[in-house]
């Protein structure tokens, strides 16, 4: 079982207050008059990376599209710094970054960062100011369709970062990116929004427990965690022992793959499990936490 913060209190309430500030009520969305998100209701203040989680279908796109005012709320509101928002209405300080590329394959990529900051009334050292953060200067001349998954991400983010906004919306900005280019986009993200309000989605546990300060975890349309990360406990402590001469010591039915799989009460016993391993004659190659806290969210 976890230990958790009521959804509809701000964790950051604790730290501080944040310039910028996103308040959700009573929320119900959807399409079509089919609810997706159901009574979501949570307050942000504080500038730090909110991890959205949960598995595909818990809500994670609605809940964007309707705090970047692209919904109409079925029920409740969203405000975002004290403007009621909502279908065509939006704050302006907010950013939105879709799961799917917005780029026009028909443009190279500097002419779509031009159009694109002639509409929202960006100076020309904007646009040189995003190239060079985002390092894609040998992308200039290059329509959008001849790109890399992975410089298309990085040509999208440059779009978003165009003119600083202090909110940011980024929908699982490292979907279908091998782990290399995901951990790129990811140094990215944090180093560009640092002093920023960013809610950036994701159903990927690893990169949640490495990406976030936060957590708003979504199951079945509705929050079922919302609150700091290191504020997770696990229902159980489970370790992999890697190790050598453990037949008839440690269980043959608990090895997986090159582990053996050990249930503990909590991170304070390992030192005295490997303590008696060794006195046994095993040798121990190597100790890992399996699992993590947030798979929880998904039970």
């Amino acid at each position: 079982m976890l230990i958790s913060t009521s959804a509809t209190i701000s964790p950051e309430a604790r730290e501080g207050q944040g310039h910028h500030r996103i308040d959700v009520q009573g929320l119900c969305s959807g399409y079509h008059g089919k609810t997706v998100l159901e009574d979501i209701s949570f307050v942000i203040e504080k500038p730090a990376i909110y991890v959205v989680l949960g598995p595909n279908g818990a809500g994670k796109t609605t809940l964007f599209r309707t705090l970047a005012g692209i919904l109409e709320p079925y029920k409740g509101y969203v405000e975002i710094d004290g403007v009621r928002t909502g279908k065509g209405r939006t704050g302006t300080h907010l950013q939105y970054l879709s799961h799917i590329d917005g780029f026009p394959d028909g443009l190279r990529v500097e002419e779509a960062l031009r159009f694109y900051a002639t509409v929202e009334g960006v100076p020309d050292r904007g646009i040189e100011r995003v190239i060079q953060l985002l390092g894609i200067e040998e992308l200039r001349g290059k329509f959008f369709s001849e790109l890399s998954q992975g410089q298309k991400k990085r040509a999208s983010i440059a779009r978003i970062f165009l003119q600083e906004r202090g909110i940011y919306l980024l929908d699982e900005p490292t979907s279908n990116l091998d782990p290399k280019l995901a951990r790129e986009i990811r140094d990215l993200v944090l180093g560009l929004s640092k002093n920023d309000l960013v809610l950036y989605s994701s159903h990927n546990l690893f990169e949640a427990k490495e990406i976030g300060k936060y957590v708003l975890a979504l199951k079945g349309g509705r929050v079922g965690y919302f609150g700091l990360l290191s504020d997770l406990r696990p229902a159980k402590y489970v370790i992999g022992i890697r190790a050598e001469k453990a037949e008839g010591i440690l269980p043959a039915s608990s090895k997986q793959g090159d582990y053996y799989r050990q249930e503990l009460a909590g991170p304070e016993e390992v030192p005295k499990l490997v303590a008696e391993l060794v006195a046994k004659g095993v040798q121990v190659r190597e100790v890992k936490e399996l699992g993590n806290p947030l798979e929880d969210l998904f039970t």
